[in-house]
């Protein structure tokens, strides 16, 4: 993409995000222009709707420090990618570099390797490059969805994104360096720091047999354009297939490591229930756990909103997204009547396996009034959204059969 080497190398030597203060200093409400009901269960569902961030469009806040933008789902009833400007924003600590100079950037590969080597941007972009639509997605999405509630940000249904990624493999920057024998695991820092002392760096590692699968790539291109910065901008880590924890933004450094990570963010963080579906009973608190990974199929319906009025038909068009998780989609079903009995829907292009896959179905209806509308991911694997939803503390992988509520008539 020769546009965008371009804006890379010569557009200028520093990407702002901050224009003006308006983030550092403004106050949640000085940045909103209105509210949205993300309708959970609860608490308080009104979030701030804003677009005072720079490169963003309409956004839903759920945080201002470190920031926390959710997409809403009208977005997703758009084209299966979503747009850089829609597209949600997840950070850990909230010192973030407001600006980048390009020229001065360089991407550290130390550790176990024969090469240490300090790569610039110029050098990245002369890589053989590899393009792959993957779907990003926050361990927490929907956690505000969880009964009974959990910690963390109350998300609703929109901390994911569906991109077209370009970049390097991160195979063939490790090659560059020479892995040695007996490296077990990479692990991948950010430029974003700890804004209290002695708080952990967050960093995040992947196996050494994954980091070197041929997928997962360093991305210095969304969807065609130029990282947004506060989606990663010079160059963020791409993992298909798992939750975007491991989708370290804003990548320097890459270490590769004779042993498994005992960090933090490795082996306290981001950990879930070693049990089917990472499932245990509400306020459990002593159970085997292991550090989230895979993600798994989820739908959702998109063409219609809760609580919409939709004139009544014998049939109405019901349309939405379907992902397979680590896998493709293979089929979704479609209900009008809360589950009782269900149609086949229609999908759409096939993207690659890791991306949004687009849904549409005719559903009949028998009476005016409350529908429940569902929708039913099965991915290539043979791995269907359940019913019934889960539990954990962490809030992690939500994943099952969700219902949106319409009015007929």
């Amino acid at each position: 993409m020769d546009s965008l080497d371009a804006a890379l190398a010569t557009e200028t030597t520093r990407r702002r995000f901050v224009a003006g203060a308006a983030i550092g200093v403004a106050a949640a409400p000085a940045l909103a222009q209105s509210t949205v009901d993300l309708r959970l269960p609860g608490g308080p569902s009104r979030r701030p709707v804003t677009s005072a961030f720079p490169g963003k469009r309409t956004m839903i806040l759920q945080r201002v420090h470190p920031p926390l933008l959710e997409t809403p789902m009208d977005v997703f009833d758009g084209d299966v990618f979503t747009p850089n400007d829609r597209f949600f924003v997840r950070w850990h600590w909230a010192d973030i570099p407001t600006k980048i100079d390009v020229e001065a950037f360089r991407l550290t590969v130390l550790g176990h390797v024969n090469r240490p080597l300090s790569i610039s941007l110029k050098q990245l972009l002369r890589l053989p490059r590899v393009e792959l639509a993957a779907v990003n997605q926050c361990s927490g999405n929907s956690r505000g969805l969880f009964r009974p509630g959990v910690a963390g940000a109350q998300w609703g249904h929109g901390a994911m994104g569906n991109a077209k990624w370009l970049g390097v493999r991160l195979r063939d920057v490790l090659d560059l360096a020479g892995v040695r024998p007996g490296a077990v695991q990479v692990r991948f820092g950010g430029l974003d720091q700890p804004i209290v002392d002695g708080a952990p760096d967050f960093v995040k590692a992947l196996a050494i047999d994954h980091a070197r699968d041929g997928e997962v790539m360093i991305a210095f291109g969304m969807n065609g354009d130029q990282l947004p910065l506060l989606n990663g901008f010079p160059c963020r880590l791409v993992v298909p297939g798992w939750y975007s924890t491991y989708w370290m933004k804003m990548l320097n450094t890459i270490e590769v490591l004779p042993a498994a990570d005992t960090g933090y963010w490795m082996a306290k963080a981001y950990k879930i229930p070693a049990t089917p579906r990472a499932d245990v009973e509400p306020g459990t608190k002593d159970f085997p756990a292991v550090p989230i990974n895979r993600m798994i199929p989820r739908s959702w319906v998109t063409s219609l909103s809760q609580g919409q009025r939709v004139a009544f038909a014998h049939a109405i068009p019901v349309g939405g997204i379907a992902m397979g998780g680590d896998c493709g989609v293979a089929r979704v079903d479609v209900s009008s009547d809360g589950g009782r009995s269900w149609h086949a829907a229609t999908l759409g292009p096939d993207h690659g396996k890791y991306g949004f896959r687009r849904w549409d179905a005719r559903v009949p209806l028998t009476l005016p009034g409350p529908a429940a509308l569902m929708s039913r991911c099965w991915n290539t694997a043979g791995v269907a959204q359940p019913i019934t939803a889960i539990w954990n503390p962490g809030g992690f992988m939500r994943g099952n059969v969700e219902t949106t509520h319409v009015v007929i008539g």
